[in-house]
């Protein structure tokens, strides 16, 4: 038996897909990684019955003058039944992504545990998490995250101006001479006045 495998060495790659599979399936917490695994586990089926049904000087079965002999020949049963199983894996595998955008869009995340959480009602939706936050802001009143970005000083209303109309070589404090110019939110296709 071992001698089999070593005159083979395809079946030691089969072999090492079929765990690299195995463990994406049963180990892997994302449900993405769970489907790579098992699009790799059924590759390693497809080449584990490929190569069974080969046989050394084995042909194409087309009869032609060497007669009608069969160990000339190689089984063409199994190619045909891997071909239809590559094509099921394809719609299996779209179906799988399809559910997997389905699945995220509803609950927020790929990891199984946190799906699982949520459909058993263990694990509050983000929209929960939102009004818990609202319910717990310091600030009676205060809506979380209603600050101005940049200013440093949340709900203030002041606006941080930045340096447009500044170069880089140029003081950020000076404008630009350029920018006072020309404003191309006053141009009404004449130029400058």
């Amino acid at each position: 038996m071992i001698e089999l495998f070593l005159s083979r060495y395809v079946y030691l790659f089969v072999l090492a897909l079929l765990a690299i599979g195995l463990y994406g399936v049963l180990a892997k917490q994302d449900l993405v990684k769970k489907l790579i695994g098992l699009v790799i586990f059924s590759t390693a089926i497809y080449i584990f019955y490929i190569e069974g049904s080969l046989q050394e000087g084995g042909t194409a079965p087309v009869l032609d003058e060497r007669g009608t002999d069969p160990s000339l020949y190689v089984d063409p049963l199994p190619h045909l039944l891997i071909l239809t199983a590559i094509v099921v894996g394809v719609g299996v595998l779209g179906v799988g992504l399809a559910l997997l955008v389905r699945i995220y869009r509803a609950h927020g995340s790929l990891d199984e545990y946190v799906v699982a959480a949520r459909l058993a009602g263990r694990f509050p939706s983000d929209t929960e998490l939102e009004d818990e936050e609202a319910e717990r802001s310091p600030v009676p009143g205060h809506e979380p995250g209603t600050g101005t970005p940049g200013t440093g000083t949340p709900g203030t209303g002041t606006r941080d101006t930045g340096t447009r109309g500044t170069r880089r070589d140029d003081d950020p404090g000076q404008p630009d001479a350029d920018a006072d110019a020309h404003d191309p939110r006053d141009d009404d296709g004449q130029g400058p006045a």
